[in-house]
């Protein structure tokens, strides 16, 4: 048996020489670069990396060495693929996203709508994001809010994304895939929720809840203490404290903002009941037009990757790659493709930035489906 330190010499040597190909496997991979920018070509051609991922993997003369074999050559093969793609955009050749950029929003004169009633959290976070005085209406779904932009009736929209306790607002996921707006904002509240009853009621009186499926998930530790006590779902916080105040009942209570009591002329049976002092929920900031703001440092997108193993990890390197710190990555399905996934991925960067236009021709040219949600 020879000595280990003769066999890592050994191995030095090959690694060396492995790096002395790789180097002048790139050198052609630039010249392959040339061509397609000098004749219209898409870097990505799939059927020839499959034969010669084929070819390839049959050399290998066991199993363990055919399947190293493929996976060795196809990240050999995306990088090369990142290498053309760079010099394309260096060549000036960039499909740039249909977005306009501008030195700031205008929102003086414009209409921004929001899902609720008056005392919403959505309503918070509009007034947070716009200020005082801005001219608002409320409709009564999220999908409400989009048609409002789509129809021209608003002008932005304030919508729920995520919360830091009970995770992404789905619905709103979807929306914006089914139409065509973008984010060009974000507005982050705290989320204190309380327990409102009728003035003449106290707690023990309540044995019906209701409020927004999120605040009752939010609040879950506190009800599972509770477990005589019935659970409702309503379309958001606000609309539950009216329901309550409409519907005078002694036992109903709704979860919400303490601000509702106010509003609805609600007693605070309890406060603080979220299970996370520090819950949060991350609203976005909708408009038909596709602007950002000049200096923005956020990106939003999503896609949809071949269904194949291995996909998803090829289309995140365009962000290690790139230098891109990627924040944020949710799934969801999609719609009449059993098993298949949507994946929204929030990262930081500038549409003009050279390192985010080589990711986004990559996965552009890469994903089945890309849409950027905005940049903000």
């Amino acid at each position: 048996m020879r000595d280990l330190l003769e066999l890592r010499e050994e191995i030095d040597g090959i690694d060396r020489r492995i790096t002395e190909l790789y180097q002048r496997r790139m050198e052609i991979a630039g010249e392959v670069a040339s061509y397609k920018i000098k004749n219209g070509r898409k870097v990505l051609d799939r059927e020839r990396e499959r034969s010669k991922l084929s070819a390839l993997t049959a050399l290998g003369d066991t199993e363990f060495n055919r399947h190293g074999i493929r996976e060795l050559f196809e990240q050999i093969m995306a990088v090369s693929r990142k290498r053309q793609y760079q010099l394309m955009t260096e060549a000036g050749i960039y499909e740039k996203p249909d977005f306009e950029e501008v030195e700031t929003l205008d929102y003086k004169k414009a209409r921004i709508v929001f899902q609720g009633v008056e005392g919403a959290y959505t309503q918070l976070a509009l007034k947070e994001y716009f200020g005082d005085g801005v001219d608002s209406y409320h409709v009564d779904t999220w999908r409400d809010a989009m048609e409002a932009i789509r129809t021209g009736s608003a002008d932005y929209a304030v919508l729920p994304i995520e919360n830091s306790s009970a995770g992404i607002v789905s619905e709103n996921y979807d929306l914006m895939v089914e139409y065509a707006h973008c984010i060009v904002g974000e507005q982050i509240i705290r989320i204190d929720h309380a327990l409102l009853g009728l003035p003449e009621a106290e707690l023990a009186d309540i044995t019906d809840v209701y409020s927004h499926p999120q605040a009752l998930m939010q609040c879950s530790r506190y009800l599972e203490d509770r477990r005589g006590w019935e659970k409702h779902s309503v379309k958001n916080t606000a609309m539950a404290a009216q329901k309550v105040k409409e519907d005078g009942k002694l036992h109903k209570a709704a979860i919400a903002s303490p601000l509702n009591a106010e509003i609805y002329g609600l007693k605070v049976l309890d406060t603080a009941i979220q299970d996370d002092r520090t819950n949060a929920t991350r609203f976005i900031i909708v408009t038909g037009r596709h602007i950002f703001v000049k200096g923005a440092k956020k990106i939003s997108i999503c896609f949809e990757v071949p269904h194949e193993s291995g996909s998803l990890y090829h289309m995140l390197s365009h962000f290690i790659y790139n230098g891109l710190n990627m924040n944020h990555i949710e799934s969801r399905p999609v719609q009449g493709k059993n098993w298949e996934y949507r994946f929204f991925v929030d990262f930081d960067g500038n549409l003009g930035d050279a390192a985010v236009q080589n990711a986004l021709r990559g996965l552009s040219e890469e994903t089945i489906r890309l849409k950027v949600l905005g940049n903000y």
